[in-house]
């Protein structure tokens, strides 16, 4: 791609665009369902702005503000159906109980990971929102982790961990709110590269 400039005599130049800076801009979709985990979500989402990473935060039943699971109400960015107009380099699922049925529920969250996972695109999710990932019948065979009272249900699926974080390929999962910063911090470095991530724990005063 080239790009029009002029020097100071006024003469016009062209230079190249390289298309490998165009390519660094990372994308990531935070589904958000009534009765989500507010860590899990809010954590996630500011971790990868600051890594730089854009972010849509998409209401799965619309734009208006969601309820989460200690009752804090969260307003998305955009409707599910709004934001996927376009493809996203992560999608991501955040836990709490309620949270994570409604998001096992959705036809759009389904049709979503399964065009995620047939493009080879990173999916991520935290908690209980791997059971998302069992209803939808993506990853099956997968390395994975979860909040412990989900293990029993994807032990079948899944190669089950009690590992903090696990990535498996385009997957990554987590246990819990005490994990999101881990959690976070892993999608930057798929996304990013480690010295990107690394340069966030300081900061933010990580201790992992």
């Amino acid at each position: 791609m080239f790009n029009l400039c002029c020097n100071k005599a006024g003469h016009r130049l062209f230079y190249h665009s390289s298309r490998k800076n165009m390519a660094s801009v990372s994308t990531a979709l935070v589904f958000l369902a009534e009765g989500a985990e507010e860590m899990e979500t809010v954590i996630t989402v500011d971790v990868l702005r600051r890594g730089e990473v854009d972010v849509v935060l998409a209401g799965i039943d619309g734009d208006g503000p969601v309820k989460c699971s200690r009752n804090v109400k969260l307003v998305p960015d955009k409707s599910l159906r709004d934001a996927l107009h376009k493809e996203y380099d992560v999608l991501i699922c955040p836990g709490g109980g309620l949270g994570a049925e409604n998001l096992c529920k959705s036809k759009e969250v389904g049709k979503a990971l399964q065009e995620q996972e047939k493009r080879g695109g990173f999916i991520a999710a935290i908690c209980a929102g791997p059971t998302a990932l069992l209803a939808h019948n993506v990853g099956k065979g997968k390395k994975i982790t979860s909040y412990p009272s989900m293990a029993d249900k994807l032990k079948d699926a899944y190669k089950y961990s009690e590992d903090r974080v696990v990535v498996d390929g385009k997957f990554i999962t987590s246990r819990g709110p005490g994990t999101c910063f881990e959690f976070a911090l892993a999608i930057v470095e798929q996304l990013k590269g480690k010295e990107k991530a690394h340069a966030l724990v300081k900061p933010m005063l990580i201790k992992i």
